[in-house]
């Protein structure tokens, strides 16, 4: 693995000073008038009197869109509100994400089968299969052994999805995500396997006969195959003989396919492509199939999609929109996952800004498709796989910038400490924003590193140290060091990424059966009130 050179404090604190891509500034809210008492009491009586008028839809949808913020917790929703909010110019307590008006909500308990903290595999295998299962597994039970190699068990083993049962139907179904198209989440909505990091053949040990899980997606059988899968991944794609058209880097398959031609070839109507401009060229009215790959790995960063992508990729709502003009061509429906994957991965990087600015596309997103569909016949389901340890603290003033140091109220300086110190709003519980020194990084603040970094190495993106020493107490933070996007939250417990959460994650629907989200529930009722509100309760089956 390439790794940056270590970064100096001189170095670290000149790049936190002058913002490569600043983040939200302090908001003048000198003319913003907060409500009265009165109108505080009128606007509570008024959410109560809309509860009331509330009518459930007790139809049968004709669409299902199921949303998944890959690890957007509680708290990730509520910072990128109030950080959303602040963008347009208000104090940001007060303002809300689109999901976020949604009439019906519940809580997910995000626990797998064998594990307390789940990771994403188990968790999207529950939302998809109905059925709970191990970390790692992608829609299989829990019975088999971790990385089982064999392709008679993993099939009979296999649990059946809402997309494999939607395909049965004679519905279209499409899976969009900003994270590999063969990552833990789309995955489980098309593949079966015992190992989520089987993406590639080359991923697999020898004499294992589970096929990879980008084969999966390419050679899905059930009724015409998957209609639309767009996202990142292309590497696994591509045989290891063929170098990639944007970056010259070679496939990571040894089995000589190249699966972009085998989509092309399989189905009528199909196409492949690879950048925004074919993207973008690609007339819905006359596509039936589409997959779209648009870096060899993950796709960027919302706040880096347009400065940094050196062909160009469109942004997850430009798929999601694309994705339903293909998939609403079915007069029996579709199914279509969107994943905002790129959330997790900020979060995992200890960086908040950019899960932030995620989540604010993955509200787009949700937006964009609910201007282009029906609620009277299309179930909308917003929820997350699990949370993350981002935590929101102190007793900061209201309408205090989300990404800036705590200030109370009637303070003209920052909040300090016991040690005389300040300290932000947003910190991790863990990460890699630990304070000591790193391998990589000088003791004090650390940053996300990128290609516009002095010092960085190509496959070194954020701050992965494989040490630390000790942190001698806090560094002395400044707005300007805070606000910078490529700031990394300090973290209490040094680690080279950040972890997933354990708390309970929301759930937002509207549309048909939408009321049967209420109170808190186990993650794989998702599936049931998804297979409830097409109809498919009647032939319910848990494996194949």
């Amino acid at each position: 693995m390439l790794f940056i050179k270590k970064l100096s404090v001189a170095a670290i604190s000149t790049l936190l000073t002058v913002s490569l891509a600043q983040a939200t500034e302090k908001p003048t809210t000198e003319d913003i008038v907060d409500p009265t008492p009165e109108e505080w009491f009128k606007a509570g009586r008024k959410t109560v009197v809309n509860a009331i008028r509330l009518h459930p839809n007790y139809r049968h949808a004709k669409n299902v869109i199921l949303f998944v913020g890959d690890g957007m917790g509680v708290s990730t929703i509520t910072a990128s509100r109030i950080f959303d909010g602040q963008q347009k110019g208000g104090h940001g307590e007060e303002n809300a994400l689109s999901f976020e008006k949604f009439p019906y909500l519940a809580l997910s308990k995000t626990y797998s089968v064998n594990q307390q903290t789940p990771d994403s595999a188990p968790t999207m295998t529950a939302m998809v299969t109905g059925v709970k299962s191990n970390d790692g597994f992608i829609s299989v039970n829990h019975t088999i052994v971790r990385s089982e190699p064999n392709a008679t068990v993993i099939d009979t083993n296999k649990l059946a999805t809402i997309l494999e049962q939607a395909k049965e139907n004679g519905m279209s179904a499409g899976v969009v995500s900003t994270a590999r198209i063969t990552h833990a989440t789309p995955a489980a909505t098309y593949a079966h396997t015992a190992n989520r990091d089987w993406e590639a053949d080359s991923d697999r040990p020898a004499g294992a006969t589970v096929p990879d899980i980008a084969a999966q997606l390419v050679d899905f059988n059930v009724s015409g195959g998957i209609d639309v899968a767009l996202g990142g991944g292309r590497a696994r794609f591509i045989p290891s003989t063929t170098t990639d058209p944007e970056y010259g880097s070679a496939g990571k398959r040894k089995d000589g396919r190249d699966l972009t031609a085998d989509w092309v070839s399989k189905h009528s109507k199909a196409n492949y492509v690879w950048n925004k401009a074919q993207f973008d060229a690609i007339d819905p009215n006359k596509t039936d199939h589409l997959l779209g790959l648009f870096e060899p790995s993950h796709v960027h960063y919302e706040a880096d999609r347009i400065a940094h992508d050196k062909a160009g990729e469109p942004s997850l709502t430009e798929m999601t929109t694309k994705a339903i003009d293909i998939l609403k061509k079915n007069r029996n429906g579709y199914f279509l996952m969107v994943e905002g994957g790129r959330i997790d991965h900020a979060h995992h990087a200890g960086n908040a800004y950019r899960a932030l600015t995620d989540t604010q596309q993955l509200a787009a997103a949700v937006q964009a498709a609910v201007k282009k569909i029906n609620l009277k016949d299309t179930l909308v389901i917003v929820t997350a796989d699990h949370s993350h340890v981002l935590t929101i603290g102190g007793y900061p003033v209201r309408g205090n910038p989300i990404l800036g140091l705590a200030q109370g109220v009637g303070e003209k300086n920052p909040t300090l400490d016991l040690l005389g110190l300040p300290y932000t709003t947003l910190n991790y519980a863990n990460g890699p924003g630990y304070t000591g020194a790193s391998n990589l990084q000088a003791a004090g603040s650390k940053i996300f590193t990128t290609a516009a970094t002095p010092g960085w190495s190509s496959g070194s993106e954020g701050h992965t140290p494989t040490s630390y020493t000790a942190a001698n107490g806090r560094p002395a933070l400044s707005e300007d060091k805070v606000e910078n996007s490529d700031y990394l939250q300090e973290s209490i417990i040094p680690m080279a990424a950040e972890t997933h959460a354990a708390e309970d994650v929301a759930i937002f629907a509207n549309g048909p059966q939408a009321h049967l989200f209420h109170g808190i529930v186990e993650q794989n009722v998702i599936y049931h009130v998804m297979a409830e509100a097409l109809g498919f309760t009647k032939h319910y089956h848990y494996s194949k």
